[in-house]
């Protein structure tokens, strides 16, 4: 298990996370601190995050749709957004090294 995993597990069982729908809605709100895509994404719906993460000023990163899932313990997961400021500012050093 590599670290990311384990922080994104970690904040996942905190319920420092969102998933679905509500990852436009924290980046809309300002609550999310980090929004974790994944490569997997399609467009359309990658388009949207990517805006919605420009207009807001949220930081993003991109990551394998494989890994998030099994850091997060669900399946067909394609964004999450991290709404904690440090395990977001943890999660961003990691994933962009």
């Amino acid at each position: 298990m590599s670290k990311t995993s384990g922080l994104l597990g970690l904040a996942m069982r905190s319920r420092k996370c969102v998933t679905g729908d509500e990852v436009i809605k924290s980046i809309q709100r300002k609550s999310a601190k980090l929004v974790i895509i994944t490569n997997e994404c399609g467009e359309n719906a990658k388009k949207k995050l990517l805006d919605k993460c420009a207009y807001y000023d949220i930081p993003y990163v991109f990551m394998s749709e494989t890994e998030l899932n099994e850091a997060i313990g669900t399946w067909n997961r394609k964004s999450i957004a991290i709404q904690d400021e440090g395990f977001a500012n943890k999660l961003h050093a990691c994933l962009k090294g």
